[in-house]
């Protein structure tokens, strides 16, 4: 470690035969630090103020951002971060520390930061120091400048648009966060530290890349030369702790009365698909229902990046993966559906259908897999049904419209739509029954919906949840399943109004 402290986990570091023998400085000696910091007061120097005898050159602005002046202090901390971040590298030896636990080994790890921060900078004032201090622990654990964001349960998406511009959203507004990159190269190095972890790839090779944080969070990237102004990066929040149906009765994304048949859909077996726009809540509310499934199913998902987390005992987990550097070993969600058939399902949960795979979904709908579901881009349930034609279409699959439309009515029974509406909430609001074909048209109707009435003062959209009146045709599946409804359930009326 260091002399003094101990000799867990950290040890001399060998020195290279070809390169000069470097005189060693003693710990009690402290490094240099650049002149930037400040070595009278307790903190980093400040930034000069300006002469007033010398105003400003005014900056035309030609259409770009100018950019800003970097900070003095700031600079310096950022030098006497990576300055001790490189003391601490090169006092790890890696042996022990591939040996040791990891809780063990970051309090270590904490104990030599703490020592070196006194050695290198001993004027340091107590929030510097403790900033500094979690900063290298994030750095060297984790996934540095995001780990600020990622503790942060409130926050629902982080969207990285290049090092110095991170937007997070926050309780359904859009906020510009003060976290930001040292620079790309620095943010680089975090999206490969986290694609690794899961192993995939990025490079100019393969700029793009969908992999999953240890929370369950799913994570998209996409890096130069693709993206013009550096790394461009999107991570949907889950957090550890699923959101559950009374989280979502609390946030008025339903009501109890829509509840209760969404629940008796589940457990009689229906099939379901979930619809809604991007950021709308489709893979939350799947996962919430999933929670109605018997526990003795067999369940099987497939989805591109995992990021499921269903609450069930008896769950095999299939991801795709991408092809390899030479362009080999691609297995797509088709692949996976195919092979999914022949391990005894009892249903079949696909992330997000998005090609070929789709009319594979829908035959195991129709072949003895009842129960199943999956999301779909669409902003309407009739939408939806259009949707999954043109991704069966786009696959080259050449099948007659109402052959297609057919295996459509006799699959699905039940479309969900989830909407983001104005100011952030997110909605239920339709839930419609697929009930069969009149010529070449799927026949539907709504069963429940919401209706928005309007925007508030803070331009938080508003409006009621209406049940329609029509009673669903698959009541008695769910007479059957044992779960009973009450028809008053679906009284033409106002639920909620929200």
């Amino acid at each position: 470690m260091i002399k003094g402290l101990g000799r867990n986990p950290f040890g001399p570091r060998p020195t290279p035969l070809s390169a000069p023998v470097p005189v060693p400085i003693p710990d009690s000696v402290p490094v240099s630090v650049p002149a930037t910091i400040d070595a009278a007061p307790s903190k980093l120097s400040p930034p000069p103020m300006p002469s007033p005898a010398s105003p400003p050159v005014p900056v035309v602005n030609r259409g770009r951002e100018v950019p800003k002046e970097p900070d003095p202090a700031e600079v310096a901390y950022e030098t006497l971060k990576r300055h001790i971040h490189m003391r601490l590298v090169d006092r790890l030896d890696m042996n022990r520390v591939s040996e040791m636990d990891p809780n063990t080994l970051r309090s270590e790890i904490r104990v030599v930061v703490e020592h070196l921060c006194d050695t290198e900078n001993p004027l340091l004032n107590r929030n510097e120091r403790q900033r500094l201090v979690s900063e290298i622990l994030d750095e060297t654990f984790g996934f540095g400048p995001l780990e600020l964001l990622l503790k942060d349960d409130k926050i629902a998406d982080i969207m990285i648009n290049g090092p110095k511009k991170i937007f997070v959203e926050k309780e359904g507004r859009i906020l510009r966060s003060e976290v930001v990159f040292r620079d790309n190269e620095h943010l680089l190095q975090i999206i490969d530290r986290i694609v690794s972890r899961v192993g995939r790839r990025v490079d100019e090779t393969s700029p793009m890349v969908d992999a999953r944080l240890p929370n369950g969070s799913r994570f998209n990237a996409i890096i130069p030369p693709l993206a013009l102004d550096g790394a461009a990066v999107t991570i949907r929040m889950f957090g550890s702790k699923p959101i559950n149906k009374d989280d979502l009765l609390r946030f008025k994304a339903f009501t109890p009365e829509m509840l209760a048949l969404m629940e008796g859909a589940m457990k009689a077996r229906l099939n379901v698909i979930i619809s809604g726009g991007t950021g709308s809540g489709k893979t939350t509310l799947l996962n919430t229902l999933s929670s109605f499934i018997q526990s003795d199913h067999r369940v099987i998902t497939i989805e591109d990046a995992a990021e499921l987390q269903l609450q069930q005992d008896h769950v095999v987990r299939l991801e795709t993966r991408p092809a390899n550097i030479e362009g080999r070993g691609a297995v797509s969600a088709t692949d996976l559906v195919k092979n999914a058939l022949r391990m005894r399902p009892d249903r079949i949960i696909i992330g997000e259908c998005r090609g070929a795979e789709t009319l594979d979904m829908i035959q195991a709908m129709n072949t003895g897999h009842e129960g199943s579901m999956t999301t779909v881009h669409a902003n309407t349930p009739r939408d939806a049904l259009s949707r999954l034609e043109t991704m069966i279409s786009m696959a080259g699959l050449e099948l007659p419209i109402r052959a297609l439309r057919s295996q459509f009515a006799s699959a699905v029974d039940l479309i969900i739509q989830a909407s983001r509406l104005q100011g952030g909430p997110r909605k239920v609001t339709s839930i419609s029954e697929v009930i069969g074909m009149e010529g070449e048209t799927i026949i539907m109707q709504e069963i429940f919906a919401f209706k928005q009435l309007g925007v508030d003062a803070n331009g938080r959209a508003f409006g009621e949840f209406v049940a329609t009146g029509i009673r669903p045709t698959f009541m008695d599946r769910l007479e059957y399943a044992g779960y009973q409804i009450t028809a008053d359930v679906f009284r033409q009326r106002v639920l909620l109004k929200d």
